[in-house]
């Protein structure tokens, strides 16, 4: 089960796309954050959630929210998926899973096993958690809810 709305969002630091260290934390002293967890780069699903994200940026800037995805894929697995895609957001490579843990993302198989359940979160500046939009096959529903939520 995914962490609920009203729970603290936990902290964590992952490498994006580019190997740079990204804190959760330090990411929400400049306002709020959307983290999307994703099962894998480069999948049909998966990059049009994550263009949908990109497409959405100047909607996301008015509300003053940063944007996260998170896979299991490798460091330079997600350099290719950004640059091919021109994201314009980190990309962070998770391949224990350990962010997904601390927020209740389970893998997609038997919650065991293979790819994370697509799932993001709608995070506060004060680390409060707004919105949990889950939904495996339904790429745009995650970028237009986590929106919804923070301009709420």
């Amino acid at each position: 089960m995914p962490l609920p709305i009203g729970a603290t969002a936990p902290d964590f630091t992952l490498p994006s796309q580019d190997g740079t260290p990204v804190t959760l934390s330090t990411l929400l002293a400049d306002g709020p954050v959307v983290v999307f967890f994703y099962p894998a780069a480069e999948t049909t699903v998966c990059t049009k959630e994550a263009c949908h994200f990109r497409n959405l940026a100047s909607e996301f800037a008015e509300v003053g929210a940063q944007r996260i995805g998170i896979s299991k894929d490798s460091v330079e697995k997600q350099a290719g998926f950004a640059s091919h895609h021109d994201l314009d957001y980190p990309v962070l490579s998770d391949p224990a899973g350990s962010a997904a843990k601390l927020f209740g993302v389970k893998p997609s198989l038997l919650g065991r096993f293979g790819p994370l359940q697509r799932t993001t979160f709608a995070i506060g500046t004060d680390g409060t958690i707004k919105a949990v939009v889950e939904g495996m096959l339904k790429a745009e529903i995650h970028a237009d809810e986590a929106l919804a939520a923070l301009k709420a």
